[in-house]
């Protein structure tokens, strides 16, 4: 057992804590560099990476493509996190928050921001009419993507960080987050003993949302850790989660902005449908 910490009186920001991205944690916001970000040429910017809050909005807008909103087309622009391309003065510009993704919607005459992957999801869904539900379940909808919203921070800040990225392993917090874990997939699979999706009979944005943290974890894709939270357990997650994972939109989706995994699941960058075909890594090595 380590000694006790004793916090001192006042926090001060004198070393790296060390682990996984210490490099770019710091408790100070605003931009570290001048750099404007490229504007592509379709009515939406999106700025990212493929990571779980980033999945959420490249599946939305691969389901909007898919459902026929031609409207929606983007350009994904890749924002490299370990290289610290969030604290480009540009990126801070569209989220003063420095994490991914962000927005930018240019559909209008004047540019609107958004930042935040659920008010991103919110915004697009109301700007389209899509994957939002019936009116009469748009309260459960919600109840569940901010469940989403809140209950993040806890698996991947918290369970994701002691478990896999922290310096060092700690019992302590990696209990206490396992067990935060665990409750809020059993709240999860409890609701979809219920329901086909977590609103409903509709497949919605909640639903994009969930699964791209709760689903991937039972998928066996965050942490390496399905076997430790023991994610076969919860069977009608598990049973949702190969569901949507089984959409095309949703596979398209998880490509845009992936730089890790097999070659052929990643595309970095995505200006238009064909890019799935003609720039998969796995080509572009080839070249």
């Amino acid at each position: 057992m380590t000694d006790s910490y004793t916090p001192p009186k006042v926090w001060t920001h004198d070393a790296e804590s060390g682990g996984t991205f210490a490099n770019i944690n710091r408790p100070v916001s605003g931009p570290t560099h001048d750099k404007d970000m490229p504007i592509g040429q379709h009515p939406f910017q999106l700025y990212s990476m493929a990571t779980p809050n980033g999945v959420k909005v490249t599946v939305m807008f691969e389901e909007l493509l898919a459902a026929g909103h031609t409207a929606a087309e983007y350009d994904a622009w890749l924002i490299r996190i370990g290289d610290g391309d969030q604290f480009a003065s540009g990126f801070v510009s569209v989220n003063p928050n420095s994490k991914i993704p962000a927005l930018l919607d240019r559909s209008g005459d004047t540019p609107v921001r958004i930042f935040e992957s659920g008010a991103i999801l919110l915004h697009l869904a109301e700007k389209f009419g899509a994957f939002l539900g019936k009116p009469e379940n748009r309260a459960e909808m919600l109840s569940w993507l901010f469940w989403q919203m809140g209950g993040a921070p806890y698996l991947g800040g918290g369970f994701g960080h002691f478990y896999a990225y922290a310096p060092e392993k700690w019992e302590y917090p990696i209990n206490r987050f396992a067990m935060e874990a665990k409750r809020q997939l059993d709240v999860l699979d409890k609701r979809l003993a219920e329901a086909p999706f977590v609103a409903g009979d509709d497949y919605t944005i909640a639903d994009m949302a969930i699964w791209s943290w709760y689903g991937q974890l039972v998928l066996g894709r965050l942490y390496s850790a399905a076997e430790f939270l023991d994610v076969e357990s919860y069977g009608n997650v598990m049973a949702w989660a190969k569901k949507i994972d089984a959409r095309p939109a949703v596979q398209r989706g998880r490509m845009v902005n992936r730089t890790f995994g097999e070659p052929e699941t990643q595309l970095h960058e995505r200006h238009a449908a064909s890019d799935f075909d003609s720039r998969t890594q796995d080509k572009i090595a080839a070249e």
